[in-house]
């Protein structure tokens, strides 16, 4: 039984758009300045910069589309990074000063927006993007938003002092927009949330909770996704890079099956799993990473159809997605196709 594909998020971006995301700088995702050249870039697009996104999102569209895959993202091409481009169309966010602040364990410092103010939503940007992407395929595209507890990982709090007030508050937010996805036909909508991994404890006490109301009142015919791979690595082809613990993935299992989503997205290229942890989602689809995103060795078909038919004894195939780890942004145009495409070879020719 051929298996669904699909990508986590975002793509190498085409070389005419300006919006330089944390994959193109020097120090790849850790660079210490994720956001700060964001609005230059549009001034630099000008009027043209509608028409450049739109060309680049059917760029990488049909990129995907020719790999095989059949749930395709716009790759992020509007983006800097998933996290910032929606937090600068939220009111409570000031990008004008930037204050540093140390991630990922301490692993890197980066100037990051702060919060000064009660987080809101504002008027809905998705269901645009999203209409500009869908116009380019049959096939369905999805949607990817940072979740609450990623974004206040990577942003200052300087108004609320209390995680879990601000988690709830980012939810109700980011429930308004992808509402508003639902409404306008969206039918993948994909919440990012590596923290989840990161911080299994946290995750546990409010996290999912708050992931839940991100979902609330979303109709059935939206598949609600939530994504939550171990980190991206700094580079290529460094395997001593921090990742969440091991163990967290299981230690989640049980109250992210329970969570008002219908589709869980975890690695498994990078770093291998037990693979009897799919068990552990009796009620949820699971996308399973199978080829590595930070890893410049192309996964042969036969190697990824093994480890796709090794799950397929854990969990039964329409319950199965195959895909990326994450994002795509590191191995660049050329590498993500070859991957891409032996990844389709493999799924849809179990």
């Amino acid at each position: 039984m051929p298996l669904l594909t699909t990508t986590i998020g975002a793509y190498p971006k085409p070389d005419y758009v300006p919006v330089l995301d944390w994959f193109q700088a020097a120090e790849g995702p850790d660079t210490g300045n994720p956001t700060r050249d964001y609005l230059k870039a549009i001034e630099k697009m000008g009027d043209e910069a509608e028409a450049i996104f739109a060309r680049a999102a059917r760029e990488v569209i049909e990129d995907q589309l020719g790999a095989g895959i059949d749930i395709p993202t716009d790759g992020e091409v509007r983006r800097e990074n998933y996290i910032h481009y929606h937090c600068r169309h939220l009111e409570g966010f000031d990008f004008e000063t930037l204050e540093e602040k140390a991630l990922r364990g301490g692993a890197y410092n980066a100037a990051l927006p702060r919060i000064t103010g009660p987080v809101r939503a504002r008027a809905p940007f998705l269901p645009r993007d999203w209409r500009v992407a869908q116009a380019v395929t049959d096939r369905p595209v999805k949607v990817t938003l940072p979740g609450p507890m990623t974004i206040a990982d990577t942003t200052v709090d300087r108004a609320y002092g209390d995680e879990r007030k601000l988690g709830a508050d980012l939810a109700e937010a980011l429930n308004a927009e992808i509402r508003a996805l639902a409404e306008a036909g969206c039918t993948w909508i994909q919440v990012d949330e590596p923290v989840l991994a990161r911080k299994p404890d946290a995750a546990l006490d409010y996290g999912i909770e708050h992931l839940d109301r991100c979902f609330h009142g979303v109709p059935a015919g939206a598949n609600r996704v939530m994504h939550m791979c171990c980190g991206y690595p700094d580079a290529l082809d460094r395997d001593d890079y921090p990742k969440a613990d091991p163990q967290s993935y299981f230690r989640l299992a049980d109250a992210v099956d329970r969570a008002a989503i219908d589709v869980v997205s975890i690695e498994d290229a990078h770093r291998p799993n037990d693979l009897a942890l799919l068990e552990r989602f009796a009620n949820t689809k699971v996308i399973l990473g199978v080829v590595a995103i930070a890893k410049s060795r192309v996964e042969s078909v036969e190697e990824i159809r093994a480890r796709l038919a090794a799950a397929l004894e854990h969990i039964d195939p329409e319950r199965l997605i195959a895909a990326p780890d994450c994002g795509l942004g590191l191995l660049g145009r050329e590498r993500a196709l070859e991957k891409l495409t032996n990844l389709c070879a493999a799924a849809h020719h179990l």
